[in-house]
């Protein structure tokens, strides 16, 4: 076997291993803090989101984006640690959160809902909203 054909295989099993929670990462900024996360901005991630973690670092999260401003409504289906849901509309500015979202225990699971339009959501670790103490109109930064 030529070493571009061994060096091409090696290439596809490394990114087989690596794509198991394959999603790009980004980073934001909400309250002059930095947390790093996996940006869900098309159907299947947004669907998959944070289902079957069984932690997330302090300084992490997930900011779904979507195509337009709409009613959003989230829910928990297995996902195994709270989380709080931030909920942004197109100018990046806060609308709704909600705070210490359990993990869903049993079918049905509850949604959770923006109080507006939003266009994104950023999922963070329980209690990072109040540690922050953001509020509606607080700015999300996002670098891609």
């Amino acid at each position: 076997m030529s070493t571009r054909v061994i060096r091409a295989l090696g290439a596809l099993a490394l990114a087989a291993c690596s794509n198991l929670h394959a999603q790009a990462v980004s980073y934001v900024m909400l309250k002059e803090h930095r947390f790093i996360v996996e940006l869900a901005d098309n159907d299947e991630t947004r669907t998959r989101g944070l289902m079957f973690r069984e932690r997330m670092g302090k300084e992490h999260g997930m900011l779904f984006t979507f195509p337009a401003e709409m009613p959003l409504a989230f829910w928990m289906k297995n996902t195994l640690i709270p989380l709080d849901m931030l909920f942004f509309d197109k100018q990046q500015r806060l609308v709704s959160v909600q705070q210490n979202v359990p993990p869903c225990k049993a079918d049905p699971c509850s949604t959770y809902p923006s109080a507006g339009p939003a266009m994104y959501v950023l999922e963070l670790n329980a209690g990072q909203a109040a540690k922050l103490g953001v509020k509606p109109g607080d700015k999300l930064d996002i670098h891609r």
